[in-house]
């Protein structure tokens, strides 16, 4: 984190913010650090990326936002705890499981990268080698197929979010 967002914590005396920006409250907390810089940033009206700017050019504003963040600090550890403790009963929830029932994440994952390997790589060069004509996947498809798997997968809350925002909760198409 920046050393002048970290510095101003200091100065101003958020203890909770200076230990969470400055990375002692453990390596897992770079979620939570991000979720503060975010929260200081959004009280002073700025984005994350322009919050260090901010702090040089009107520090008296970024000093606000930390004191108000600071306040909230215990809401979002808590916060932040609880999905983590959430996330661990998951863990837990499916080692009781039979193999079968977990292994089609991984397993579609290594499918996918098989075939786009099979594509991309092999198919060429075993048709380079034994002088034949195997017929590839096309790509397109491929990709489709992919995509809707990392979709649902790996971000259907945010395929959910996008069509909520894009749509709206009536339905019809935003402008």
């Amino acid at each position: 984190m920046s050393v002048a967002l970290i510095s101003l914590a200091a100065a101003i005396g958020a203890p909770l913010i200076e230990k969470i920006l400055a990375g002692r409250i453990g390596a897992q907390g770079a979620g939570l650090a991000r979720e503060v810089v975010e929260t200081i940033a959004r009280r002073a009206g700025t984005t994350p990326d322009g919050l260090e700017a901010l702090a040089r050019d009107d520090p008296e504003m970024v000093k606000t936002a930390m004191r108000e963040t600071e306040q909230m600090s215990p809401e979002l550890i808590a916060l932040y705890a609880s999905g983590l403790e959430g996330q661990f009963k998951a863990l837990l929830a499916e080692r009781g499981d039979p193999v079968w029932v977990r292994a089609w994440r991984p397993m579609a994952m290594y499918g996918f990268g098989a075939l786009w390997f099979w594509n991309v790589i092999f198919i060429h060069v075993a048709n380079a080698i034994w002088k034949i004509s195997l017929p590839q996947t096309d790509l397109w498809l491929l990709f489709q197929l992919n995509s809707v798997y990392m979709g649902l997968y790996m971000g259907g809350h945010t395929l959910k979010d996008m069509a909520k925002t894009r749509w709206g909760a009536n339905g019809k198409a935003a402008l």
